[in-house]
């Protein structure tokens, strides 16, 4: 069958289903944080997002909600419908057809050798039109599963709190606070995207972080601590040996690197950042902490064409800057 173009509402639609993809994350592990949106008429008629443990998934909770209206209607889903049936439940793909769903717009791939393009062909085989989009919004959304499916580590992201002059802290290690609440409050939402955070044994040992997210309705999504460290992690803890070698952290998808200097130096002396979260304050402070340490670069050019910025925002005096690895 001829490959089918996504227009203009089907790029809308999946960028609206890669934001509702964000419910199910981070915990839909192992499985990837899916989201779907059925539409008939121009109007939705159910919604679904993958479920806690990976199960269900998000086509299967749309289709459950819209029941026999589902007849006839266009799936919106973030990621290729699974082609495999498991002892969990049945595959995505079947449940579209038999469903009676007349078009499918996908807007990525599945890496998993399971579906990797079976899920299409099977809507396709079906009679059931099938618009393969690519599309960016959809793949940021599922940046943690596709990076462990093509390099067996989670997505890294490495936040620092920082003054003016690129201090975590004063020379005496007073740190609390760089940044206003507001700031901080994002800090805990961006924890709550994550399912393990890490700090170096430094920190560990200085501050004894709890790590958790304290935002109202988040606190189930605290995520695992981990510590850079050539040690035993303590209890609660678990203990990362080297960050060029991420293996101990699965099934994690997602990795937020929260300190100090050495750790985040560490981490990106051997090209394991995949975005940089830099809160920045008003502040100078002269003197104090550096927020990363030496990554050995011999020469400027070294330092050049590595990242570019994906985001901008305000937090009250503070602001944030999102960078993205450029790969």
């Amino acid at each position: 069958m001829k490959a089918l173009a996504a227009n203009g509402a089907d790029l809308r639609w999946l960028s609206a289903a890669a934001r509702l993809a964000e419910r199910g994350r981070p915990l839909s592990r192992p499985n990837p944080a899916v989201g779907c949106i059925l539409v008939k008429d121009g109007r939705v008629i159910a919604r679904g997002w993958t479920q806690p443990g990976g199960r269900p998934h998000a086509e299967a909770m749309a289709l459950a909600a819209a029941g026999p209206d589902a007849d006839g209607a266009t799936a919106y889903v973030t990621l290729e419908p699974c082609a495999h049936d498991s002892a969990r439940g049945p595959c995505c793909a079947g449940l579209l057809r038999e469903a009676g769903i007349a078009r499918v717009v996908v807007g990525a791939h599945d890496p998993d050798p399971r579906t990797a393009g079976s899920g299409n062909a099977m809507l396709r085989e079906a009679g059931i039109a099938v618009v393969e989009a690519e599309h960016e919004g959809c793949a940021a959304s599922l940046a943690g599963y596709l990076t462990r499916a093509a390099h067996s580590r989670p997505f890294v992201t490495l936040k620092l709190a920082l003054s003016l002059d690129g201090c975590i802290a004063l020379a005496n290690g007073e740190s609390q606070w760089i940044t206003g609440p507001a700031a901080r409050a994002h800090t805990h939402l961006e924890r709550a995207r994550h399912d393990a955070i890490l700090v170096g044994g430094g920190t560990m040992r200085a501050d004894d972080p709890r790590l958790d997210v304290r935002l109202p309705g988040l606190a189930a999504r605290s995520p695992e601590r981990w510590v850079l460290t050539r040690g035993d992690a303590p209890t609660g803890w678990k203990a990362l040996r080297d960050p060029a070698d991420l293996s101990p952290l699965a099934p994690a998808q997602y990795l937020f690197v929260e300190g100090g200097a050495q750790t985040a130096a560490a981490f990106l002396a051997v090209d394991a950042v995949d975005r940089l979260l830099i809160y920045r304050a008003p502040i100078v402070i002269g003197g104090g902490m550096q927020g990363i340490a030496d990554i050995g670069l011999a020469s400027l050019p070294q330092a050049h064409g590595r990242w570019h910025r994906i985001d901008r925002r305000s937090f009250g005096t503070d602001t944030l800057e999102v960078f993205a690895r450029t790969r």
